[in-house]
């Protein structure tokens, strides 16, 4: 990215700049600065859920990469509002966006369990509590399954198995897949969970709502922005496995109300299509 910078710095009117709140935010600031240097336009794009714990613990470094810039583009009411409550004032929010004709609406039979987790195998999304989730709902005597999407992120996938493996549980683990095939692969299932305990807006669950999977998540970071609790979806607290396991049976245990949020949750999700997003995108860039 930083090659591209100089390269292309004579044909470029804005850099785009891809912010998080790990390891990334350090790539964020060299970027940044680079764009200073050359006296580039550049946005930072908001999309870590634990930003604001950057900008409590590094005050400094978040001013020189944040107040120079052209704007800052937030996904999410969360993030906006926390940048503004620390001085940041060019905040703009900018939704993630999907191309809803790719997204088939698919009414649910909630017959069984059938949970579906997608997201990269990282210790701060807590993917071993999808199955500690499982194994609960197995010692109901619930017939349940679990199958988790994404690509290892730092160790956690094998954290997962060796967990599965001691609880003595199943769990279908597919690695990374091309959109189009875990898109697929959501039709064989009914309940969508996330476990995470950091998040700003995550495009997984806004797949998973425009597909018509209930959504049983976290109430953390941005989160209860998206989501309106038994409005859309239903909302438990961090790292909790009694409150997933009721949640889960109360979409099952009912199927009409669970119907009703999953319809909801799909009616609010159009209005992130990319037809209407980018016309945001063109009002900032133009």
């Amino acid at each position: 990215m930083l090659w591209c910078c100089f390269k292309y710095r004579k044909t470029t009117d804005v850099v785009l700049i891809d912010t998080y709140s790990t390891l990334n935010f350090y790539y964020a600031l060299l970027v940044s600065q680079l764009c200073r240097l050359l006296d580039l336009k550049y946005v930072p794009s908001l999309n870590g859920g634990n930003l604001p714990m950057r900008l409590d613990k590094n005050p400094r470094l978040s001013r020189i990469i944040f107040k120079p810039a052209y704007k800052l583009i937030s996904p999410s009411i969360y993030l906006k509002e926390a940048f503004e409550a620390h001085g940041y004032k060019k905040v703009v929010y900018i939704p993630n966006s999907l191309e809803m004709d790719q997204y088939s609406f698919q009414v649910k039979k909630l017959e069984e369990v059938k949970l579906l987790w997608v997201r990269s195998f990282s210790n701060i999304y807590n993917p071993t509590l999808a199955v500690k989730i499982l194994k609960a709902l197995q010692d109901e005597g619930l017939k349940a399954s679990l199958c988790m999407v994404g690509p290892d992120s730092d160790g956690s996938l094998e954290d997962v198995k060796q967990l599965a493996k001691s609880l003595e549980v199943s769990v279908t683990i597919t690695g990374k897949l091309p959109k189009k095939d875990w898109l697929a692969l959501a039709k064989d299932y009914n309940i969508f969970i996330n476990t995470t305990n950091f998040d700003n807006m995550p495009v997984s669950v806004i797949e998973a709502m425009a597909l018509g999977l209930p959504v049983v998540s976290t109430n953390v970071g941005g989160l209860p922005f998206l989501l309106k609790h038994e409005k859309d979806s239903l909302l438990v607290p961090p790292d909790d496995v009694e409150a997933f396991v009721v949640a889960i049976k109360q979409l099952m245990n009912n199927p009409v109300a669970s119907r009703a949020m999953a319809f909801n949750a799909r009616k609010k999700v159009e209005q992130f299509d990319w037809e209407l997003v980018k016309q945001q995108w063109f009002k900032l860039l133009s």
